[in-house]
C-alpha cells in the first residue's frame, strides 16, 4: 500500500523564534528587522526542507484538533 504523506506545513515564524532564541543562548545580541524581514528566509528554507510555510502553523495540529472535537460531540450526543 502506497500511502501519500499529508502535506506538511509549518510557521516560518516559529523558525525564526527557534534560531533567535538560539543566538541570544549563544550571547548573540539579534535586532529584528535591523537586516530585513526574516520571514522570507524562513519560509524559504523551509520549503528548501519541502515543508509548506503556512502562517497558521502545522496543519496537523489543527487536524488532531478538529478530530478530538468531532469525537467530543459524538460522545456529548450519545
Amino acid at each position: 500500500m502506497n500511502e501519500q504523506q499529508p502535506d506538511e506545513t509549518y510557521s516560518p515564524w516559529t523558525v525564526v523564534n527557534l534560531i533567535f532564541g538560539h543566538l541570544v543562548d549563544e550571547g548573540l545580541h539579534p535586532t529584528l528587522g535591523a537586516a530585513g524581514n526574516p520571514g522570507e528566509p524562513a519560509a524559504e528554507l523551509l520549503r528548501a526542507l519541502g515543508i509548506r510555510p503556512a502562517l497558521e502553523g502545522d496543519s496537523r495540529v489543527g487536524e488532531a484538533t478538529k478530530e478530538k472535537l468531532a469525537e467530543l460531540r459524538a460522545t456529548m450526543d450519545d
